[in-house]
Protein backbone atom coordinates (compact mmCIF):
# COMPACT_ATOMS: atom_id res chain seq x y z
CA UNK A 1 0.00 0.00 0.00
CA UNK A 2 1.54 3.28 -0.96
CA UNK A 3 1.77 5.70 1.54
CA UNK A 4 -0.62 9.00 1.77
CA UNK A 5 1.63 12.24 1.40
CA UNK A 6 2.15 14.56 4.32
CA UNK A 7 0.23 17.33 2.82
CA UNK A 8 -2.94 16.75 0.52
CA UNK A 9 -4.43 19.98 -0.51
CA UNK A 10 -7.16 19.81 -2.84
CA UNK A 11 -9.71 22.58 -4.08
CA UNK A 12 -8.89 24.77 -0.50
CA UNK A 13 -10.37 28.20 -0.89
CA UNK A 14 -10.66 30.56 2.21
CA UNK A 15 -13.13 33.87 2.06
CA UNK A 16 -12.44 36.01 4.47
CA UNK A 17 -15.73 38.01 4.72
CA UNK A 18 -16.51 41.57 5.90
CA UNK A 19 -19.76 43.60 6.78
CA UNK A 20 -20.31 47.01 5.53
CA UNK A 21 -20.79 48.81 9.06
CA UNK A 22 -24.01 50.98 9.48
CA UNK A 23 -24.98 50.09 5.94
CA UNK A 24 -27.77 47.52 4.65
CA UNK A 25 -25.43 45.66 2.72
CA UNK A 26 -24.98 42.13 2.18
CA UNK A 27 -21.17 40.64 3.25
CA UNK A 28 -18.41 41.16 1.10
CA UNK A 29 -15.65 38.66 0.37
CA UNK A 30 -12.36 38.65 -0.29
CA UNK A 31 -11.05 35.44 -1.08
CA UNK A 32 -7.85 34.62 -0.02
CA UNK A 33 -7.07 31.12 -1.17
CA UNK A 34 -8.88 29.96 -4.50
CA UNK A 35 -9.23 26.08 -5.37
CA UNK A 36 -5.33 25.62 -4.28
CA UNK A 37 -4.22 22.35 -4.84
CA UNK A 38 -0.94 20.80 -3.07
CA UNK A 39 0.77 17.65 -2.31
CA UNK A 40 4.07 17.87 -0.15
CA UNK A 41 5.81 13.87 0.03
CA UNK A 42 7.26 12.94 3.91
CA UNK A 43 10.69 14.01 3.77
CA UNK A 44 10.18 16.76 1.06
CA UNK A 45 11.23 20.33 1.85
CA UNK A 46 8.57 22.37 -0.01
CA UNK A 47 8.93 25.86 -0.84
CA UNK A 48 5.65 28.00 -1.14
CA UNK A 49 6.88 31.36 -2.81
CA UNK A 50 4.90 34.38 -3.34
CA UNK A 51 5.20 38.13 -2.14
CA UNK A 52 3.65 39.73 0.25
CA UNK A 53 0.08 39.18 0.54
CA UNK A 54 0.03 36.55 -1.94
CA UNK A 55 -2.25 34.02 1.36
CA UNK A 56 1.25 31.74 2.08
CA UNK A 57 0.54 33.09 5.97
CA UNK A 58 -3.11 31.96 5.39
CA UNK A 59 -2.19 28.55 3.92
CA UNK A 60 -0.15 28.41 7.01
CA UNK A 61 -2.87 28.98 9.31
CA UNK A 62 -4.90 26.41 7.71
CA UNK A 63 -2.61 23.48 7.82
CA UNK A 64 -1.81 24.39 11.86
CA UNK A 65 -5.94 24.25 12.21
CA UNK A 66 -5.57 27.77 13.66
CA UNK A 67 -7.87 28.72 10.61
CA UNK A 68 -10.91 26.88 8.72
CA UNK A 69 -11.17 26.17 5.18
CA UNK A 70 -14.01 27.70 3.50
CA UNK A 71 -14.04 24.89 1.20
CA UNK A 72 -11.76 22.27 0.38
CA UNK A 73 -10.20 19.15 1.88
CA UNK A 74 -6.37 19.65 3.60
CA UNK A 75 -5.07 16.39 5.38
CA UNK A 76 -1.82 16.36 7.46
CA UNK A 77 -0.06 13.53 8.00
CA UNK A 78 -3.01 11.62 7.60
CA UNK A 79 -5.69 13.92 9.40
CA UNK A 80 -7.90 16.24 8.18
CA UNK A 81 -7.87 19.22 9.65
CA UNK A 82 -11.33 20.23 10.10
CA UNK A 83 -12.27 16.85 11.49
CA UNK A 84 -9.83 15.83 13.80
CA UNK A 85 -7.53 18.85 14.23
CA UNK A 86 -5.95 17.68 17.80
CA UNK A 87 -4.13 15.24 15.78
CA UNK A 88 -3.03 17.01 13.30
CA UNK A 89 -1.81 19.60 16.18
CA UNK A 90 0.29 16.50 17.81
CA UNK A 91 2.66 15.86 14.77
CA UNK A 92 3.50 19.48 13.66
CA UNK A 93 5.59 22.44 14.39
CA UNK A 94 4.88 25.86 13.77
CA UNK A 95 7.99 28.31 13.04
CA UNK A 96 6.91 32.52 12.85
CA UNK A 97 9.25 35.42 11.36
CA UNK A 98 9.77 38.16 14.03
CA UNK A 99 8.35 38.17 17.48
CA UNK A 100 5.36 36.45 17.01
CA UNK A 101 4.65 33.37 19.17
CA UNK A 102 7.46 33.99 22.14
CA UNK A 103 6.66 35.72 25.26
CA UNK A 104 9.45 38.25 25.89
CA UNK A 105 9.03 38.81 29.28
CA UNK A 106 9.93 34.86 29.76
CA UNK A 107 13.16 33.13 29.95
CA UNK A 108 14.13 30.84 26.63
CA UNK A 109 13.86 28.06 28.58
CA UNK A 110 10.22 28.95 30.09
CA UNK A 111 9.51 29.83 26.56
CA UNK A 112 10.48 26.36 25.75
CA UNK A 113 8.84 24.77 28.87
CA UNK A 114 5.40 25.90 28.67
CA UNK A 115 4.84 24.78 24.66
CA UNK A 116 6.28 21.88 25.98
CA UNK A 117 3.60 21.40 28.04
CA UNK A 118 0.90 22.79 25.72
CA UNK A 119 2.33 19.42 24.04
CA UNK A 120 1.88 17.20 26.43
CA UNK A 121 5.24 16.69 27.91
CA UNK A 122 6.07 16.87 31.62
CA UNK A 123 9.34 16.15 33.80
CA UNK A 124 11.88 14.11 32.78
CA UNK A 125 10.82 13.74 29.35
CA UNK A 126 10.35 17.88 29.01
CA UNK A 127 13.70 18.79 30.75
CA UNK A 128 15.79 16.48 28.29
CA UNK A 129 14.89 17.77 25.15
CA UNK A 130 14.73 21.56 26.42
CA UNK A 131 18.53 20.31 27.34
CA UNK A 132 19.18 18.68 23.89
CA UNK A 133 17.36 21.50 22.05
CA UNK A 134 18.93 24.39 24.02
CA UNK A 135 22.36 22.87 23.16
CA UNK A 136 21.72 22.24 19.45
CA UNK A 137 20.80 25.53 18.72
CA UNK A 138 23.36 27.42 20.55
CA UNK A 139 20.94 29.31 23.28
CA UNK A 140 22.33 27.04 26.59
CA UNK A 141 24.60 30.04 27.89
CA UNK A 142 21.29 32.25 27.95
CA UNK A 143 18.46 29.93 28.55
CA UNK A 144 17.78 31.74 31.70
CA UNK A 145 17.65 35.54 30.28
CA UNK A 146 14.60 36.84 29.32
CA UNK A 147 13.70 36.43 25.25
CA UNK A 148 12.98 40.07 25.15
CA UNK A 149 16.63 40.76 25.78
CA UNK A 150 17.68 38.54 22.26
CA UNK A 151 18.60 39.48 18.91
CA UNK A 152 16.30 38.94 16.36
CA UNK A 153 18.37 35.94 15.27
CA UNK A 154 18.59 34.38 18.76
CA UNK A 155 14.82 34.81 19.14
CA UNK A 156 15.17 32.64 15.78
CA UNK A 157 17.06 30.19 17.51
CA UNK A 158 14.56 30.08 20.39
CA UNK A 159 11.99 29.61 17.71
CA UNK A 160 12.79 26.72 15.80
CA UNK A 161 13.54 25.11 19.18
CA UNK A 162 9.66 26.00 19.95
CA UNK A 163 8.98 24.12 16.89
CA UNK A 164 10.92 20.94 17.62
CA UNK A 165 9.91 20.85 21.05
CA UNK A 166 7.28 17.68 20.53
CA UNK A 167 9.59 16.11 17.61
CA UNK A 168 7.25 16.69 14.93
CA UNK A 169 6.85 14.95 11.81
CA UNK A 170 6.26 18.22 9.73
CA UNK A 171 7.36 21.47 10.55
CA UNK A 172 6.19 24.76 9.18
CA UNK A 173 8.49 27.57 8.98
CA UNK A 174 6.56 30.85 7.72
CA UNK A 175 8.73 33.91 6.80
CA UNK A 176 11.33 32.42 9.23
CA UNK A 177 14.19 34.82 8.13
CA UNK A 178 11.53 37.40 7.57
CA UNK A 179 13.98 40.81 9.33
CA UNK A 180 16.89 38.63 9.90
CA UNK A 181 20.26 40.47 8.78
CA UNK A 182 22.02 38.43 5.87
CA UNK A 183 24.33 36.84 8.79
CA UNK A 184 21.48 35.84 10.96
CA UNK A 185 19.41 34.83 7.59
CA UNK A 186 22.59 32.12 6.88
CA UNK A 187 22.99 31.06 10.13
CA UNK A 188 19.74 30.07 9.84
CA UNK A 189 19.28 28.49 6.45
CA UNK A 190 22.32 26.73 7.75
CA UNK A 191 19.95 25.05 10.84
CA UNK A 192 17.01 24.22 8.03
CA UNK A 193 19.94 22.38 6.32
CA UNK A 194 20.64 20.12 9.28
CA UNK A 195 16.82 19.65 9.81
CA UNK A 196 16.73 18.86 5.86
CA UNK A 197 19.31 16.55 5.99
CA UNK A 198 17.33 14.81 9.15
CA UNK A 199 14.95 14.04 6.34
CA UNK A 200 12.24 16.08 8.30
CA UNK A 201 9.06 17.09 6.49
CA UNK A 202 9.11 21.03 6.02
CA UNK A 203 6.81 23.16 4.15
CA UNK A 204 9.10 27.02 4.04
CA UNK A 205 6.75 29.72 3.03
CA UNK A 206 9.37 32.94 1.60
CA UNK A 207 9.34 35.67 -0.97
CA UNK A 208 13.49 34.85 -0.86
CA UNK A 209 14.69 33.29 -4.03
CA UNK A 210 18.13 32.56 -2.56
CA UNK A 211 16.42 31.03 0.37
CA UNK A 212 14.37 28.73 -1.27
CA UNK A 213 16.86 27.80 -3.93
CA UNK A 214 19.44 27.08 -1.16
CA UNK A 215 17.11 24.57 1.06
CA UNK A 216 14.36 23.53 -0.87
CA UNK A 217 13.74 20.49 -3.17
CA UNK A 218 10.97 21.83 -4.73
CA UNK A 219 8.66 25.28 -4.95
CA UNK A 220 5.51 26.36 -5.94
CA UNK A 221 4.34 29.88 -6.84
CA UNK A 222 0.97 30.34 -5.36
CA UNK A 223 -1.69 32.53 -7.38
CA UNK A 224 -5.48 32.79 -7.02
CA UNK A 225 -5.48 29.00 -6.83
CA UNK A 226 -2.82 28.25 -9.51
CA UNK A 227 0.39 26.17 -8.30
CA UNK A 228 3.31 25.88 -10.18
CA UNK A 229 5.79 23.42 -8.71
CA UNK A 230 9.37 23.57 -9.47
CA UNK A 231 13.05 22.49 -8.65
CA UNK A 232 15.57 24.75 -7.76
CA UNK A 233 17.36 24.21 -11.23
CA UNK A 234 14.16 25.26 -12.84
CA UNK A 235 13.83 28.22 -10.89
CA UNK A 236 16.97 29.37 -11.89
CA UNK A 237 16.67 28.88 -15.25
CA UNK A 238 13.29 30.92 -15.14
CA UNK A 239 15.31 33.67 -13.72
CA UNK A 240 18.10 33.30 -16.29
CA UNK A 241 15.16 34.24 -18.81
CA UNK A 242 14.25 37.18 -17.73
CA UNK A 243 17.00 39.85 -17.13
CA UNK A 244 17.40 43.37 -16.75
CA UNK A 245 19.91 45.79 -18.51
CA UNK A 246 20.56 48.90 -16.74
CA UNK A 247 22.58 52.07 -18.73
CA UNK A 248 23.51 55.42 -17.57
CA UNK A 249 24.16 58.51 -19.98
CA UNK A 250 21.16 56.97 -22.86
CA UNK A 251 20.31 59.44 -25.44
CA UNK A 252 16.96 59.79 -26.27
CA UNK A 253 17.53 58.07 -29.82
CA UNK A 254 19.79 55.15 -28.47
CA UNK A 255 17.05 54.73 -26.23
CA UNK A 256 14.26 54.63 -28.81
CA UNK A 257 16.97 52.08 -31.23
CA UNK A 258 16.59 49.97 -28.22
CA UNK A 259 13.39 50.08 -27.61
CA UNK A 260 12.33 48.54 -30.87
CA UNK A 261 14.68 45.64 -30.38
CA UNK A 262 12.70 41.62 -30.19
CA UNK A 263 12.13 40.87 -26.70
CA UNK A 264 12.69 43.85 -24.84
CA UNK A 265 9.06 44.15 -22.93
CA UNK A 266 9.08 47.54 -21.72
CA UNK A 267 11.92 50.65 -20.47
CA UNK A 268 12.14 52.75 -17.20
CA UNK A 269 13.68 55.24 -15.80
CA UNK A 270 15.57 54.53 -12.45
CA UNK A 271 15.65 57.20 -9.51
CA UNK A 272 19.35 56.87 -9.40
CA UNK A 273 19.41 58.60 -13.67
CA UNK A 274 19.95 54.80 -15.25
CA UNK A 275 17.62 53.39 -18.09
CA UNK A 276 16.31 50.17 -17.31
CA UNK A 277 15.66 47.57 -20.48
CA UNK A 278 13.59 44.71 -19.29
CA UNK A 279 14.66 41.94 -21.57
CA UNK A 280 12.46 38.55 -22.25
CA UNK A 281 15.18 36.54 -22.88
CA UNK A 282 18.59 35.91 -23.33
CA UNK A 283 19.02 36.42 -26.54
CA UNK A 284 17.41 40.06 -26.06
CA UNK A 285 19.55 40.91 -23.45
CA UNK A 286 22.40 40.31 -25.71
CA UNK A 287 21.23 42.44 -28.53
CA UNK A 288 20.39 45.40 -25.83
CA UNK A 289 24.18 44.98 -24.60
CA UNK A 290 25.32 45.22 -28.18
CA UNK A 291 23.13 48.06 -28.89
CA UNK A 292 24.61 49.92 -26.22
CA UNK A 293 27.94 49.49 -26.54
CA UNK A 294 27.54 50.47 -30.23
CA UNK A 295 26.24 53.87 -29.13
CA UNK A 296 28.96 54.26 -27.14
CA UNK A 297 27.50 53.95 -23.53
CA UNK A 298 29.98 52.92 -20.99
CA UNK A 299 28.29 52.64 -17.81
CA UNK A 300 26.30 49.31 -18.11
CA UNK A 301 24.93 47.01 -15.29
CA UNK A 302 22.56 44.26 -15.66
CA UNK A 303 20.67 42.23 -12.74
CA UNK A 304 18.79 39.51 -12.30
CA UNK A 305 14.49 39.84 -11.90
CA UNK A 306 13.17 39.88 -8.15
CA UNK A 307 10.77 36.82 -7.42
CA UNK A 308 7.79 39.84 -7.61
CA UNK A 309 9.01 39.90 -11.02
CA UNK A 310 9.53 36.41 -11.96
CA UNK A 311 6.00 35.98 -10.13
CA UNK A 312 4.02 38.16 -12.16
CA UNK A 313 5.43 36.60 -15.56
CA UNK A 314 4.62 33.50 -14.53
CA UNK A 315 1.50 34.00 -13.16
CA UNK A 316 0.01 36.67 -15.29
CA UNK A 317 0.02 38.87 -12.13
CA UNK A 318 -2.40 39.25 -9.26
CA UNK A 319 -6.02 39.77 -10.48
CA UNK A 320 -7.58 40.76 -7.04
CA UNK A 321 -6.82 41.88 -4.01
CA UNK A 322 -5.02 39.30 -1.32
CA UNK A 323 -4.32 38.66 1.85
CA UNK A 324 -1.60 37.18 4.00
Amino acid sequence: MTESPCIEIEGLTRTFSHRIFLARRPITGTIALDHVNLIVEYGEVHGLLGPNGAGKTTLCKILATILLPTAGTVTVCGSDVVTDPRAVRRRIGIVLGGDRGLYGRLTARQNLRHWGALYGLHGTALRSRIDELTERFGLTTRQHDRVETFSRGMKQRVHLARGLIADPELLLLDEPTDGLDPVAATEFRALVGQLRAEGRTILLTTHNMAEAEQVCDRVSFIDNGTILDADPATLSALVSRYERIDALGVTEPTRARVSTIAGVERVEDLPDGYVRFHATDRPAATAVLRALVDAEVTRIRNSEPSLEEIYLHLMGGQRGMRVD
